[in-house]
């Protein structure tokens, strides 16, 4: 499966290169979800300054870090049917254009109420994530999606890293411009919102849908055409495995992204800036674990197949659980930091092993499946956030609940055999015609 066809090399994914449709768009892709994240998360390292500002309880507090996702899962949902109808350049500049508009308006709220809906309509962005991954699997040759899909991915979900930095110092300027913190954060949040409308332009002059054109330039063969019903991609086990899996380790990942800053604000009394520093290390990890995580997986995918990656995945999950058990009960802020990125890594790593099988579950569905196992990411977010809004449980205990929840997840993921549709025909069938 990982021999050249003809004896001619297979494709290799070079990040360095611009030149071609193939990287123009890959590099726009992974620009955008970059920015689009700025958008989603930008607003939780201001979330110190918004509790005082709004006077926001634990509860409410909670309540704004599960609608960031909840309305995610929806839209993941819509979002991947539309990638695979519309074609992802449509998608993806019309999700920038009503996006942008939460981010910059937020400013506007002036109670809990408020503040939630704008999180809750904030968190439709996180759809993002599907057009980048679909774009990816489109653009490149099966023995890389993989690797591409992590790459973008990673460097993508990186801006949920630099946003823990960026936000407080961008709050801190303005402060220094004259403005008190209750309307520091609320300017704060309109750079992100035309960060995203700079990148909508840019995605709609300068990338295609698939390597040969848009969909409405090129003629789509039958089998490109063919649209399989959403119930019916979502019959195989495997799409239930994998969002399972997804919502273990992305939806550990934006939790942590939410409530990071604040966990570190609170335990260790630091100022906002320092404190999103921390919280910063942990998306920061993005710029390599999570490409790590789909190259080992399309080496083993080549050597021992799907059932390999499986395997590669399962053992990821695990070790992040045991490496949040551990995080959950660090009594230091150098324990803290050291466990963090211990998880970090294999959570990350986990990422891009799930998104190294996705696009070959079923290749005429990729969308609706991107966007189901996705939207599974969420699912496991949101449900993370009713522990850390609970006045009885404290975020360390949270983090020690959910630690074993992934660790068993990853222990009965061993059991799933995701290779036992996929043949060696279908592949090599694929490369073929890439």
């Amino acid at each position: 499966m990982g021999q050249p066809l003809n004896n001619q090399p297979l494709p290799q994914l070079n990040v360095f290169s611009f030149s071609g449709v193939q990287m123009r768009t890959f590099h726009i892709t992974w620009m955008t979800f970059f920015v689009c994240f700025f958008g989603w998360f930008g607003i939780a390292p201001l979330m110190p300054a918004i509790r005082a500002d709004l006077g926001l309880t634990k509860p409410q507090v909670g309540n704004t870090i599960i609608a960031a996702v909840s309305a995610t899962i929806f839209a993941r949902l819509i979002i991947g049917k539309l990638c695979d109808s519309w074609g992802p350049r449509k998608t993806y500049t019309a999700l920038l254009l009503i996006g942008s508009l939460p981010v910059m308006l937020i400013g506007l709220a002036h109670d809990y109420t408020s503040f939630l809906l704008f999180r809750l309509a904030i968190g439709v962005i996180g759809a993002s994530f599907v057009i980048t991954q679909f774009h990816t699997s489109a653009m490149f040759a099966p023995n890389i999606k993989g690797t591409a899909n992590a790459v973008a991915g990673g460097w993508g979900n990186l801006g949920g890293g630099i946003t823990q930095l960026a936000m407080p110092l961008i709050m801190a300027t303005i402060i220094g411009f004259g403005f008190v913190k209750a309307d520091a954060w609320r300017l704060a949040m309109i750079v992100p919102g035309l960060m995203m409308l700079v990148m909508a332009f840019i995605y709609w002059k300068y990338t295609k849908d698939t390597p040969a054109g848009n969909y409405d330039e090129i003629n789509r063969t039958a089998a490109a055409k063919s649209s399989v019903p959403f119930w019916q991609a979502c019959a195989d086990v495997r799409v239930w495995a994998l969002a399972i899996a997804y919502a273990c380790c992305f939806g550990m990942e934006i939790t942590f992204d939410g409530v990071a800053a604040l966990y570190f604000f609170d335990n260790f009394h630091m100022e906002e800036t320092e404190a999103g520093f921390w919280a910063m290390l942990f998306g920061f990890m993005n710029i390599f674990a999570r490409a790590v995580g789909g190259i080992v997986a399309d080496k083993i995918g080549q050597k021992y197949g799907m059932r390999g990656k499986g395997i590669m995945l399962a053992s990821m999950l695990l070790l992040e659980g045991l490496g949040i058990l551990l995080f959950a009960q660090s009594g230091n802020l150098t324990m803290a930091i050291v466990s963090m990125l211990t998880f970090a890594m294999f959570l990350k790593m986990a990422n891009g092993g799930t998104y190294a099988i996705v696009p070959f579950i079923n290749p005429k569905a990729v969308g609706v499946i991107s966007g189901v196992v996705g939207a599974g990411g969420n699912v496991g977010g949101m449900l993370m956030g009713f522990l850390f809004k609970s006045q009885s449980i404290s975020y360390g205990q949270a983090f020690m609940y959910i630690g074993g929840i992934v660790a068993v997840v990853g222990l009965l993921l061993f059991l799933v055999n995701f290779g036992r549709t996929v043949t060696v025909e279908q592949v090599e069938t694929e490369l073929q015609t890439a």
